[in-house]
């Protein structure tokens, strides 16, 4: 259970089997995490923030860290229509290293390595509608062999809001947009904004989880969301463009909000979401000769039934594509199942690479999703060494012969490759 200090909401404690659960799903992943500096200076919230931090660190969860500055901003500035003049860059500057220092003291409290890094290179916003920005900045860029490289070393990258540019300029960039940026250029798989103002109303109800689609009409309305929250809900839109999928926006003076967020079904924050399948697609005829090309490693392993050129081609129609920049990352095939409401998920294959990237999972989910739109059931998936990720992973259940249709049934008896059975209610 949580312990609350005072000042902090209180929540209540997740299940350990729920985070168990999302676990394999996130383990290796690249979180971006954005604090806002008004949680910085509540000290029972941003120490249980940075404990939270060091259970994501400890689930081998790779995080790196922006902090923003404590200073008052103009809502002007955060639209982008107000300069940073020498003065405030200096009050800044002062700021940050005050805050820096914090997680300096916080971080080591949470038994974390850290490492306070230039990797990010800056240069001047220049002129926004005739007004000089001065020593405002923006990313130029993101030096990714260094961030890459402290995270293999379980080193936490800690970004600040002050960068410089070539010439050792300092300046002032936007820890919203420096976050964004962040993600879109290390390929995150989420990025977190935590706040004090995480809830989004649209027409008087709260909302929990939009698609980025969604979220897109509603900015185009005008006041259709208060100033504190659009800042970020533009960046995020910006970020889900790109390869993140996930972006959440929570409060962060609540215990646990973070990991509870993240690992229980519910969570308590908003979350903005990428179409998630936007990636997969139906093979074309083109794909026919790399669909055989990819499967044979894992057919001579005995992973997957053996299926022919002409088979692949006679049978197109049921496998879907998971493509990234137009190379093919894994695919999957669908069969329904003669006179029944059972579909089969067959020739599940994931490029090496990719595997542990979620690839896997999110064509089996797709599988699933694509089944059920179609009317059918039950999914089945005959599996000689992937049932434990169909099992842990993806929901699905041992079965049995029963659960096989009965002209299936002949033919999974006459492969003699003794498959286990697994089955998922749709």
């Amino acid at each position: 259970m949580h312990s609350v200090k005072k000042g902090l909401k209180e929540l209540k404690p997740i299940d350990l089997r729920s985070i168990l659960k999302y676990v394999p799903q996130f383990r290796h992943h690249i979180f971006i995490i954005g604090i806002e500096g008004s949680l910085i200076d509540d000290e029972a919230s941003f120490d249980s923030l940075l404990t939270d931090i060091a259970v994501l660190r400890r689930l081998a969860i790779k995080v790196v860290l922006v902090h923003d500055v404590t200073l008052p901003q103009p809502s002007q500035r955060k639209k982008g229509l107000a300069g940073t003049d020498a003065t405030t860059l200096q009050r800044a500057m002062a700021d940050s290293g005050r805050v820096s220092h914090r997680f300096m003291q916080g971080l080591t409290q949470a038994g974390l390595h850290y490492a306070f890094t230039n990797a990010v290179e800056a240069t001047e916003v220049g002129i926004v509608k005739g007004k000089d920005q001065q020593f405002s900045g923006k990313v130029a860029k993101v030096h990714l062999r260094l961030i890459h490289h402290l995270l293999q070393e379980e080193i936490v990258p800690v970004c600040a809001p002050i960068a410089h540019d070539r010439t050792g300029q300092p300046l002032w960039i936007d820890a919203d947009l420096l976050a964004s940026e962040l993600a879109l250029r290390l390929e995150a798989s989420k990025l977190i904004y935590l706040t004090t103002d995480s809830d989004l109303f649209l027409n008087g109800r709260q909302v929990r989880n939009l698609s980025v689609q969604e979220l897109i009409q509603v900015l185009k309305r005008p006041n259709a969301i208060d100033n504190t929250i659009a800042h970020k809900l533009q960046y995020a839109v910006q970020t889900l463009k790109g390869r993140t999928p996930r972006v959440h926006i929570l409060d962060g003076r609540v215990s646990g909000a973070l990991l509870t967020e993240l690992f229980d079904t519910v969570g308590i924050g908003t979350m903005i979401y990428a179409n998630a399948y936007q990636q997969i697609r139906p093979a074309l005829k083109k794909d026919v000769i790399a669909l055989y090309s990819i499967t044979r490693n894992a057919i001579e392993k005995e992973a997957l039934r053996d299926r022919s050129l002409r088979e692949i081609e006679r049978d197109l129609a049921a496998f879907y594509i998971y493509e990234i920049d137009e190379s093919i990352v894994g695919c999957v095939a669908l069969f329904p199942l003669a006179r029944s409401k059972v579909i089969e998920l067959a020739c599940l294959y994931i490029q090496p690479f990719y595997r542990e990237k979620g690839a896997g999972q999110k064509l089996v989910a797709f599988a699933c999703d694509e089944a059920k739109r179609r009317g059918f059931r039950k999914i089945v998936a005959l599996s000689t060494q992937s049932y434990s990720f169909f099992q842990k992973i993806c929901d699905f259940e041992e079965g049995s012969i029963k659960d096989i249709p009965t002209l299936r049934r002949k033919d999974y008896e006459k492969t003699g490759r003794h498959s286990r059975i697994l089955v998922k209610r749709l």
